[in-house]
């Protein structure tokens, strides 16, 4: 009998197989023609768990024909990465297009000094590094090892994919195909799995194995039979991202209560506290900004501070921190002008910087009028004279507008004493 669970036994082996992300390994994907050329970049695949990262990296070696070595980020120290690369380095293929793959799964939990073993190999070509995490690469991986990889973002299953795997399961599995299943709703179970295809086959193979034939799979059945351990925080499943938008939606409404409730929530379900402080350093700027600057700093600092500190002290620092942020008076104004400037660059392509905004280091550039109608602002009453610094195609397009608290009508008042009718303020 076939021990192996289902999400194992019905992985796809090859690219034809694999479900979904489509913009990495369909007919045009950049994975997809990276193996059909023969070069494999070192690479980083980034997204939610049971996604396929695993996966797609066993498909990129056995299809560009390379050996295939395996590390776990949360067992694997320093000397494990050296004796695998020195095995790598002589298993054949060195300096060649088919050089080995060193697959580590979770690199995020990979230590600084780990990572930084694994330089000298990827940049000699020693191996093809793939690395899978569920964290944002800029933030855990150093930035000397992410500069030499491509960072691929793995997207989560839309609800067509997993039904999908469902039927794939149904037809193919050696073991479900031969039962008699009737797949007659599937909102509950795809609920119930978060999104994580591994997750959802799991759950799907103990639903058939508790009934005898015909299983009728409907959404008040799943919810019979699977235990509702919901309570519990999931912090890599849908419920994660559902309380941190609670979190994050507390404040923005300024309601330290709701705020500090699902912070309890994270911390008691055992979250990252940097991935909590990071969250209010982000909403720090993009939801108060310039009505109260100073909580960008406390923001930043909690940063620091929950980074030395760690759990479960930091629980304090962020506590403090999301009750002066929901205490804070609002404003997205700096957000809506990047947002508006970005359109406006898009929609403008490269517009050439006026001649008096232009650098002109050289006796040339300065020949050819580079920075010469350029009026110094210091050199003027109140250290500011009316001059464009706009292209001329964009001329007086106003992006950032002001939000509606003290600082932010004081800042208003004073860009239209500058500016007078020019932006409109």
């Amino acid at each position: 009998m076939n021990n192996e669970p289902l999400a194992e036994r019905i992985r796809p082996k090859t690219l034809e197989d694999y479900i979904s992300q489509q913009h990495l390994v369909g007919k045009n994907g950049i994975l997809t023609n990276h193996i059909k050329q023969g070069i494999i970049p070192s690479l980083i695949l980034w997204g939610p768990p049971g996604i396929g990262k695993t996966t797609l990296a066993n498909i990129i070696a056995k299809e560009s024909e390379r050996p295939f070595y395996t590390l776990s980020a949360i067992s694997s120290g320093v000397k494990d990465v050296r004796e695998i690369i020195n095995k790598a380095k002589n298993s054949g293929g060195l300096f060649t297009t088919k050089n080995p793959i060193l697959f580590i799964d979770e690199i995020h939990r990979f230590s600084k000094s780990q990572q930084d073993s694994l330089l000298g190999a990827v940049e000699k070509g020693w191996v093809t590094l793939i690395g899978a995490t569920t964290e944002n690469p800029s933030f855990e991986v150093i930035p000397a090892l992410l500069s030499r990889c491509q960072v691929y973002i793995l997207n989560s299953f839309d609800k067509e994919d997993l039904i999908a795997l469902l039927d794939r399961a149904i037809k193919k599995d050696e073991v479900i195909s031969k039962r008699k299943i009737k797949l007659i709703e599937t909102d509950a179970l795809i609920r119930v799995s978060g999104g994580d295809a591994r997750k959802l086959l799991n759950i799907f193979e103990l639903l058939v194995n508790s009934e005898n034939d015909p299983v009728k799979i409907t959404n008040k059945f799943v919810l019979e039979k699977v235990q509702k351990n919901t309570v519990r925080y999931d912090k890599t499943g849908e419920q994660h991202y559902d309380i941190i938008s609670a979190f994050i939606k507390s404040i923005r409404g300024s309601d330290p209560n709701g705020a500090v409730y699902w912070l309890a929530r994270m911390i008691e379900g055992g979250e990252d506290v940097k991935f909590i402080a990071r969250r209010l350093l982000i909403l720090a700027s993009e939801d108060i900004g310039n009505a109260n600057p100073t909580a960008l700093i406390i923001a930043n600092n909690t940063f620091q501070a929950v980074s030395v500190i760690g759990h479960p002290e930091s629980r304090i620092m962020l506590s403090q921190c999301a009750i002066y942020l929901a205490n804070s008076p609002k404003s997205n104004a700096s957000y809506e002008a990047i947002g508006k400037a970005q359109e406006l660059v898009r929609n403008t392509g490269d517009l050439s910087v006026p001649l008096h905004l232009r650098n002109a280091p050289t006796k040339l550039m300065k020949e050819l009028d580079y920075g010469k109608d350029y009026k110094y602002s210091h050199s003027f009453d109140n250290n500011f004279v009316n001059q464009e610094f706009l292209p001329e195609e964009v001329t007086n397009t106003k992006l950032y507008e002001p939000g509606n608290n003290n600082r932010e009508n004081a800042f208003r008042e004073y860009l239209k004493s500058l500016w007078k009718t020019k932006y409109n303020y």
